[in-house]
């Protein structure tokens, strides 16, 4: 059920007296972190359940946009699709260079119920505090949309006009698929002949923390991203009163089932371009680690199963395995008859659907367990490393933050950049608004979200440096 104008006046009002309730962080935002914070504060909230959604909040985010960014507004060209995402255009003054897309959501995934009292600050506060940006959005993925606008808006102040045409696609369905939103933008490009140099999207970013290089700023680009399959294992016993239980419990057959996938992971491993990643990193790594991360001829298996014992390292090695829904039962005293839940695997570059559906049926080893299959989408291939993208990514961030190490990576969730992969080669997932402590990471989609304030102050530079290196010449 969407929240009533009531509540979410309430949220505004409790949003506000946490933003500047004496906290030294919001008095000394810049003005850039202060409209993210109030962007956190509309809530951009994707349903699964098409019933649940509540137009409201997206038109108050598109009017915040245009209020806060009358220039761009004015010098673009921009297309509502499908009412709330946006396709806009700032025409180059080359119409023979390749054009460049830029893309980024604003919608966010709902709290869980019954974790609200779980957060520090309210979920939709938009808290300055501790040296944080607090609230769900604040790291996916409003700060790459407000940031994209805040530097289109500047670069018109300044008189800039690009060599080179320059596409952007704000999304308002990502967390549900993207396929109302970024999807159809991509299609619509397909249909008028558009074809990309290349685009850069959702991931990727300035990474505080690394457990390779804790102490060094790492500005990962990212080729690749994990898509996901969903299997649905659906056990059927006898079913009845408890009082009289059968020995075919469908629902302790299926628990068996899941148990022992839960039990069973898949065997990590290193594939491209996780090896470069670990190559880039090893030549700054001392001692035993290093020479790890540098012969992965030799260390590869070593390497691989190191690190899969930290929970953070595990799906950069690993094809994972998340048990998210079971459902079963409609009263206490009846059995059942049908069981069934749901399994949720994050594919490592160059691992199928079929692949992991056989796996599955290996272990569970019971063919009374029905197991149904659902991808979300193709994995794009991974972007080349000496690709003029990659090139151009790289300067910007040597040129605006030259403390940072600038590796190659993947990320380990499903965004919005594979919808273009027939439009461009290369699909790069960097984001200088992701400044993430490396702890923090839990929090995305989970209870406190939150993003450095101390990254984003330096999250302007690094925009402006992106734009006007990618619209050259």
């Amino acid at each position: 059920m969407a929240p009533s104008p009531a509540l979410r006046s309430t949220v505004a009002l409790l949003a506000t007296t946490f933003a500047v309730a004496g906290t030294s962080a919001a008095d000394s935002a810049s003005p850039f972190v202060q409209r993210l914070a109030d962007s956190v504060r509309i809530q951009t909230i994707s349903h699964q359940d098409p019933a649940q959604f509540d137009r409201e909040p997206f038109e108050e985010f598109l009017s915040f946009l245009r209020k806060n960014y009358p220039a761009t507004f004015r010098t673009l060209s921009i297309e509502h699709v499908n009412e709330f995402s946006l396709l806009m255009i700032w025409r180059g003054r080359d119409e023979a260079l390749e054009p460049v897309l830029f893309e980024g959501h604003y919608d966010v995934v709902p709290i869980e119920p019954g974790t609200e009292q779980d957060w520090t600050f309210p979920p939709f506060s938009g808290a300055l505090a501790n040296g944080y940006l607090w609230g769900r959005g604040s790291v996916d993925d409003k700060g790459a949309v407000i940031g994209l606008f805040e530097t289109i808006e500047t670069l018109i102040g300044e008189g800039f006009a690009p060599a080179r045409t320059l596409y952007f696609s704000i999304g308002h369905d990502e967390e549900i698929g993207g396929h109302e939103g970024s999807g159809r933008i991509a299609q619509l490009l397909e249909e008028r002949g558009v074809r990309l140099a290349y685009m850069i999207g959702e991931g990727g970013g300035m990474m505080v923390g690394h457990p390779l290089l804790p102490d060094r700023l790492l500005a990962m680009i990212a080729l690749a991203e994990k898509t996901f399959v969903t299997l649905t294992l659906t056990a059927r016993g006898e079913g009845g009163h408890s009082s009289i239980p059968p020995d075919d419990n469908s629902l302790v057959k299926l628990a068996k089932a899941v148990a022992e996938v839960h039990d069973h992971p898949f065997s990590p491993q290193i594939v491209h371009p996780v090896d470069a990643m670990f190559s880039t990193i090893g030549q700054e790594v001392d001692g035993f680690t290093g020479w790890l991360l540098r012969n992965q001829g030799l260390s590869a298996g070593m390497l691989a199963r190191q690190m899969a014992q930290d929970r953070m390292g595990a799906p950069f090695v690993r094809t994972t395995t998340a048990v998210t829904i079971f459902e079963a039962g409609i009263k206490e005293n009846v059995v059942p008859q049908t069981a069934e839940a749901k399994i949720n695997f994050r594919l490592l570059p160059g691992t199928t659907m079929e692949e992991v559906v056989e796996r599955v049926r290996e272990i569970v080893d019971n063919p009374e367990i029905d197991i149904h299959a659902e991808q979300w989408g193709d994995n794009p291939p991974v972007a080349r490393m000496d690709g003029e993208g990659y090139r151009r990514i790289s300067e910007a961030v040597e040129a605006a933050i030259p403390d940072a190490l600038v590796v190659p990576g993947i990320i380990v969730g499903t965004t919005d950049t594979r919808h273009f992969a027939g439009l461009t080669r290369d699909l790069y997932r960097f984001h200088p608004t992701f400044w993430l402590q490396m702890d923090d990471g839990v929090g995305v989609h989970g209870t406190d979200e939150k993003i450095l304030i101390e990254g984003l102050e330096r999250v302007p530079a690094l925009y402006r440096e992106l734009m006007t290196r990618v619209a050259a010449r």
